[in-house]
């Protein structure tokens, strides 16, 4: 984040020499505040996707889902130099997908293309996060500190980690260095109908048919460790032009499978209950994976109304994908106060060394997936934002001063049945 220094210089005229004296010593002292006054940001978004393809059910299957999320961000100047930020938030969904983690619960016949009224239809996922950030004297220097936690019905994290951020140039470059990890813990849920089968499981084997047996013996540990560092670099190439840089490398090490992700095998037998397959298997995938992207930024002033800010960024990792990710925002500045933002995204990944699709696996191979988030696709993505900025905050809420408000819209497709849409808006206050 580029912070500015605005020198304060004000000279008074008087016949009163002390006064003048006193009113030289106070501006010398002045310093610009990072943060004037407190901020409070409420955020929310409404996303609903719809697909054939649920990992739950092994590759096949509904994979509606609706999730709502408010959060809360609250920015306090702790003084001239530090500012404290804290975050809350919840994200409550239903899930066609995860309630057929026991797809028998319901009132119905169990079918993958179908959710099951059980209560993993539903869930609440809750999070929490403290900022810390200290910008030195000059402004040239900014160090941040942040924690995290979340939770979830099967999943807990906790994060830690920081930043450096360095100006030169005055201030047309910018160099940030970043390094966050994440400390998490599955809680070890399993398809309904393998819980039989791990030792002290709850014994459900009579319910299904005669010959059923799986692969399956259980998974083992529960932990999965992230560690990511960045580097981000920015500089004002011009006076309409300004490009960045980015570079972000995460290790992962631990349970990296899904472990309520059904895998069925094409050289095992087929086994039904109603309309649903029974599993042969888990997702099994190695304990460690490591990421490496790389990526630019390049935005450039056309005029007074129209902005062009462009992105591109290259992915792989050691399990086999690859992907590039490009995309373009046009701000269009209507009046003053308002900006509409059309943009648009494209991606395309190669799929995973160890993906394959519904019942095409073998029990002879050591890992396997049929998530199709993994899999190779094409991405689409189209949007339409809004943008309300009241730099005055000359409009109200009780004691709130409104500074902007945001609203958006995407809709998202890629070369399956896989669709999406995601509504959010966003306003600030300052108090």
């Amino acid at each position: 984040m580029e912070k500015k220094i605005l020198n304060l210089l004000i000279i008074l005229f008087t016949t009163n020499s002390l006064w003048a004296q006193e009113s030289k010593s106070s501006d010398e002292n002045y310093k610009k505040r990072v943060l004037e006054s407190t901020e409070i940001d409420f955020l929310m978004s409404y996303y609903s996707q719809d697909g054939d393809n649920a990992a739950v059910t092994g590759g096949i299957g509904s994979e509606e889902l609706k999730d709502i999320a408010p959060t809360l961000i609250v920015s306090v100047p702790l003084n001239d130099d530090d500012v404290l930020t804290v975050e809350a938030g919840i994200s409550a969904y239903t899930s066609a997908s995860s309630s057929n983690i026991n797809p028998f619960d319901g009132s119905g016949p169990a079918d993958p293309f179908q959710a099951s009224s059980g209560a993993s239809q539903t869930d609440v996922w809750m999070h929490g996060a403290g900022t810390y950030s200290h910008s030195s004297d000059n402004r040239n220097q900014i160090w941040t500190g942040k924690l995290s936690v979340s939770s979830e019905f099967d999943y807990s994290s906790f994060g830690f980690g920081g930043s450096f951020t360095r100006l030169f140039n005055e201030k047309n470059t910018e160099v940030t260095l970043s390094g966050n990890v994440y400390l998490d813990q599955w809680k070890k849920l399993f398809p309904y109908e393998l819980r039989s089968f791990v030792p002290g499981g709850s014994g459900h084997s009579s319910f299904f048919p005669s010959g059923y047996n799986p692969k399956f013996d259980g998974l083992d540990g529960k932990n999965r460790n992230s560690y990511s560092a960045g580097l981000v670099i920015t500089q004002i190439l011009s006076k309409k032009l300004q490009g960045a840089i980015l570079a972000d490398g995460v290790f992962q090490k631990g349970l990296l499978s899904t472990n309520y992700q059904r895998v069925y095998f094409s050289d095992y037998p087929d086994y039904f209950v109603d309309n649903f397959q029974l599993a042969d298997d888990v997702e099994r995938l190695p304990n460690s994976r490591t990421k490496i992207a790389v990526g630019a930024r390049l935005n450039y002033y056309l005029n007074e109304r129209f902005v062009l800010r462009s992105f591109y960024r290259y992915y792989t990792d050691n399990w086999g994908i690859s992907s590039h990710t490009a995309s373009l925002e046009i701000p269009v500045k209507i009046s003053d106060k308002l900006t509409v933002y059309p943009s648009y995204r494209y991606y395309s990944q190669t799929a995973a060394d160890y993906f394959a699709g519904y019942n095409e696996h073998l029990s002879t191979e050591k890992y396997y997936t049929s998530d199709y988030d993994l899999s190779k696709f094409n991405a689409n993505q189209y949007g339409i934002g809004l943008r309300y900025t009241d730099i005055f905050t000359e409009h109200h809420i009780g004691l709130l001063k409104i500074k902007s408000f945001d609203l958006k819209y995407n809709y998202y497709k890629r070369d399956s049945s896989f669709k999406a849409n995601f509504i959010s808006f966003g306003v600030s206050f300052v108090l």
